[in-house]
Order: C-alpha cells, then sequence, then structure tokens
C-alpha cells in the first residue's frame, strides 16, 4: 500500500484509477479500525510519523464526492462519511458528539458533544468532553480527561509534520489549546486556558534556575499559564507562556493525585 500511496502522491492523475483508488480507501478503513496509525510510539519513548498514511488521508478527499448524510432530523453535506457503529465498538456518544470515518475511537472512549476528526487516534478510557476537539491525525493516549472546549490541533500538510500527542493519564483543563506537534507527557496536568504551540516557551519554575522546554511538556508536569517580558520596537510586553509549577504525586491513584496537584498548586480546571 505504502508503495502505490507514494506513486500516487507524486503523480494525481493516478487518483482516476480504481486500484489507486481501492488501496486510499483500504487505508482510511484501517485508520478507522485502528490497525494502522499516523504516528505510531517507539519502545525508546520516541514517536514515527508514518507520512505515507496522512498523504493517503489527504488523498481521500478528492477521490469523494459530496452528498448529504441524514441522521433524524439533523442534515450535513459533505465529502465525509461518520463514524458509526458505536455499540459494538464499546463507546459512548452523547448527542450532538460527531466522529468521522477514518477516526479511531477505543473502547471506553466517551465522546460528550464534541468532535474528532479523521485519522486521530482516541485510546481505551478517554474522555472528549462538550466542545473539545481532537484534530485530524492527533494522537490521545489511555484515561485521557480533555475538559470542556479543549482544542487539540490537527495536522496534515507538511506531510512530514508530527501530530499532537497526549500522553496516557493526562489532565487538560477547560478551554487548553495544544497544537503544532506539542507533545504532552503521561500524566500531565494542563490548567485551564493552556495554549502551547510549537514556539511557546515552557518553563519548569520549581527549581532555583528555570528550565525551559519547548514542543514538550514533561512526565507528571502540573502546567498553568503564565508570561514573560518579550523586547519589541516600541518597549518590553508580556507575552504567553506556559509554567510548570509541580509535580503529580505517585504516592496516590492517578484521580486522588491529580486532586491533590490541583489543590496544592491552586491550579484551576
Amino acid at each position: 500500500m505504502k508503495e502505490i500511496i507514494e506513486k500516487a502522491w507524486e503523480d494525481r492523475s493516478m487518483l482516476s484509477n480504481p486500484e489507486v483508488q481501492a488501496v486510499i480507501n483500504t487505508v482510511i478503513e484501517e485508520l478507522d479500525k485502528g490497525r494502522l496509525r499516523v504516528a505510531q510510539p517507539n519502545e525508546d519513548g520516541s514517536w514515527t510519523v508514518n507520512d505515507w498514511v496522512k498523504k493517503a488521508v489527504i488523498m481521500y478527499f478528492p477521490i469523494r464526492k459530496m452528498e448529504t448524510i441524514e441522521c433524524g432530523p439533523m442534515e450535513f453535506y459533505d465529502k465525509m462519511a461518520l463514524k458509526t457503529g458505536y455499540e459494538a465498538l464499546g463507546v459512548r456518544v452523547v448527542p450532538h458528539a460527531v466522529a468521522r470515518y477514518g477516526a479511531y475511537l477505543a473502547k471506553g472512549v466517551i465522546l460528550m458533544p464534541s468532535y474528532v476528526n479523521i485519522g486521530a487516534f482516541v485510546d481505551s478510557g478517554t474522555m472528549v468532553d462538550t466542545w473539545a476537539t481532537v484534530g485530524s491525525c492527533a494522537q490521545i493516549g489511555k484515561d485521557v480527561h480533555l475538559s470542556g472546549g479543549v482544542g487539540i490541533g490537527g495536522v496534515l500538510e507538511p506531510v512530514q509534520a508530527a501530530p499532537v500527542i497526549i500522553g496516557d493519564g493526562a489532565f487538560l483543563g477547560s478551554r487548553c489549546i495544544v497544537v503544532e506537534g506539542v507533545r504532552i507527557g503521561k500524566e500531565a496536568v494542563l490548567g485551564a486556558n493552556v495554549v502551547l504551540t510549537s514556539s511557546s516557551k515552557i518553563i519548569d519554575v520549581t527549581g532555583p534556575e528555570p528550565i525551559e522546554y519547548k514542543g514538550f511538556v514533561p512526565e507528571r508536569s502540573v502546567v498553568i499559564p503564565g508570561t514573560i517580558p518579550k523586547q519589541f520596537a516600541s518597549g518590553i510586553y508580556q507575552v504567553p507562556c506556559a509554567l510548570i509549577i509541580g509535580k503529580r504525586k505517585a504516592s496516590t491513584d492517578l484521580k486522588t493525585s491529580l486532586n491533590d496537584a490541583l489543590r496544592e498548586n491552586n491550579v484551576s480546571i
């Protein structure tokens, strides 16, 4: 499949070939079933981006035709089918949650009124809360909580770009935004309104000297919004950053340690 996808990527005239279309459709089906992923974890903790899979997703759009999708009294008009068969998947879906075909939802996932885009991978036990969005190709771990209004950015192009990755057991507070391939470590806690892009400064302020990260929040970190001064032509102004102010304790279970972390560090959710 990879070889055919790569050839079609270089020669888009091949998209009219039924055999090529069949391969693209198979890739999307494999994504939908979770047997194929846009990015996969390695044993050393790093991630490998399968850019050929992203190419298949991109080329899936032009081979689809617009159609009317009726869901009871509701109507949509789009190229993409909606995900179905939630009961058999063991996924709870609350009206008006929507997931596109080609997004994988593992058993035990709960979708409050929310949106999950094609190519995304959402692992077991994760809660996607009200008006949260999971962008295309985002990778969400097990037992993650995406609170109300959380925005997880999607990425299709450039094809080599890493998607947003949220580690197992992470908790993202209300209205957090994580985009541009930022990776959140396992069991990290983001307080409300934390915004992380690939260029955002993430500063650990728990020690005598600050430690700065970009594009990555270490495991079990407790993070809140902050600001730092920056010199501009007209003067010094405060720009957003994120502050690591503590760690979740390992001495208690995850649910208790989450509550403790929030209380001890005065983090709003």
